[in-house]
Parts: structure tokens; C-alpha cells; sequence
């Protein structure tokens, strides 16, 4: 029993030194005891002694006027290279493992600052009949392909719609260019997490995508599946969705997502 109650009381502090640390943000370099307090809702006591025991290990430093600011350790293992510094460094061991779980070829997607995508990297299926990435840094317009929709989704109403109001291109036949689809189209994908591409952008190609976000909860990239549609019927895609966007969600965590940061996100794309 009595190393039960330890092993809870451990826990417990390493919970509150945890939340001590999520206080702190671009915004918010330095704080004093009782902000701590009152953000965290601990006692003063109690978050002074957390400090303590975290400064003595480098997770808190103290500044002027006794507050407190990220400690060392923190800036160090930020750097050491155990923290994928890309979303392409995060990405790669995932698609490795979705590849290996749906025999297709996955891959990463990036959304550019210009409201296009690249396509970063892929793992390619080990089928003889694969799809096969050949456009790596090449801008695509969104929102062709699951990649595409999957991105402009989640990024603000505004953008949404400037995009729904410009020029949407006929790739293919089966490209949707009706806006009214593709908006009750990123109203689904918001809602069950995932985007669908019946070869809308690559002939015989269908494709599965899930969004990355990054620290801010921001939509940084996205992960796809990608195959033949001899191979990939929509009861399969449907499969494949529930799989990429818990293997998107594990990259987003090593970019620092939370989240309460996606869903503050996810709400504003969704709200006029």
C-alpha cells in the first residue's frame, strides 16, 4: 500500500510539473509563483516547491525579480536531435509503419505559405502495381487530391473560400469542381478526421489523407495513402482513415500540437 500511495504521489507531481511547463509559450517567456498558481490552480506552496525540484534539474530557470522562465534542460534536448526538427524527420518512421500496415505507399505532405502543397517524402508500397510519387517540391493547388482537401479543411473559413471562389481546375473527370461539394465535402473531413480522392487527381490512383498540425494547432501538412483502385474500394479507404489519422495525430504530438490547440483550430475553419 505504501508504495502505491508513492508511486501515485510521483505521478501526481510529475502532472503538476508538467502543467507548470505548459504555461509557458512564445508569448509568455517569464512568469512569477503566484501566475503559476493561478494558472495551474495549485497553491503557492505547492508550485514554489515544484520549482525547486525543477530548476535543480534544468526544466525551470529563475530570472529578475523571482520569476521563472524554461530551463536548460528543456533548450538542450530541443537541439540534441532526439526531437525531429521537420515535418518530414517526424513523419518519416510513421509512413514507414503505415506502409508496412496497409501495403500501400504512404507519404507527406507540406502546406507552403502560398496556399499550395509538396509532397515531401514517400514510403512506397512493395507492390509491383504501386503508386508512385514523381513530383517531390513541385507546388500543387489546393484542394486537388485527399492530400489537397484534407488540408484546406482545416485552414480558416477566409481561405476556405477564396479558394472555393477562384479557379478550380478540371484535372480529371472525376475532379470535383463544384464549390458547394467541396465545402459540405471539408465540413465531412472536418467531422470524421480524414479526406478521400476517388482518382480526382491522378488517373486510376485513389488516395487517403489525414491533416498534421503543428505547436499553434495550426495545419501544417497532412499524411496519405495512396494506391490503384483495383486495391482500394471505398470500404477499404474507410479503413485506411481511421489509421492515418492516428498515425497523423503521433506527428503532430512530436510537433508540439495539443489538443486543445487542433480543436481551437478545427472550430474556426468550420465557423463563418
Amino acid at each position: 500500500m505504501q508504495e502505491m500511495s508513492e508511486r501515485r504521489g510521483s505521478v501526481q507531481s510529475i502532472d503538476r510539473a508538467v502543467a507548470i511547463l505548459r504555461c509557458f509559450d512564445a508569448r509568455t517567456h517569464e512568469l512569477g509563483i503566484s501566475d503559476l498558481a493561478r494558472a495551474t490552480g495549485l497553491s503557492t506552496s505547492t508550485v514554489h516547491r515544484l520549482l525547486l525540484a525543477m530548476q535543480e534539474n534544468g526544466l525551470v530557470r529563475q530570472t529578475a525579480h523571482r520569476r521563472y522562465a524554461i530551463g536548460p534542460l528543456v533548450a538542450q534536448l530541443a537541439h540534441s536531435g532526439g526531437i525531429p526538427a521537420s515535418l518530414r524527420d517526424a513523419a518519416m518512421p510513421v509512413l514507414r509503419m503505415l506502409r508496412d500496415d496497409t501495403g500501400e505507399t504512404a507519404a507527406v505532405h507540406e502546406l507552403l505559405p502560398s496556399g499550395q502543397r509538396v509532397v515531401l517524402d514517400q514510403v512506397e508500397s512493395q507492390h509491383q502495381l504501386r503508386r508512385t510519387y514523381t513530383e517531390f517540391g513541385l507546388p500543387v493547388t489546393l484542394p486537388q487530391g485527399a492530400p489537397g482537401k484534407a488540408l484546406l479543411a482545416f485552414l480558416s473559413w477566409e481561405r476556405q473560400q477564396e479558394a472555393l471562389a477562384g479557379h478550380l481546375e478540371q484535372v480529371l473527370p472525376q475532379t470535383i469542381t463544384d464549390p458547394v461539394v467541396l465545402a459540405a465535402q471539408f465540413a465531412e473531413i472536418r467531422e470524421r478526421g480524414f479526406a478521400l480522392s476517388m482518382a480526382e487527381r491522378t488517373p486510376g490512383i485513389r488516395s487517403v489523407a489525414a491533416p498534421v498540425f503543428d505547436h499553434s494547432g495550426q495545419v501544417a501538412g497532412c499524411l496519405s495513402v495512396s494506391g490503384p483502385e483495383m486495391r482500394m474500394p471505398v470500404e477499404r479507404m474507410e479503413e485506411f482513415g481511421m489509421r492515418i489519422v492516428a498515425a497523423a495525430w503521433s506527428v503532430s504530438e512530436l510537433l508540439g500540437a495539443t489538443p486543445a490547440a487542433r480543436d481551437r483550430s478545427t472550430a474556426l475553419a468550420g465557423s463563418r
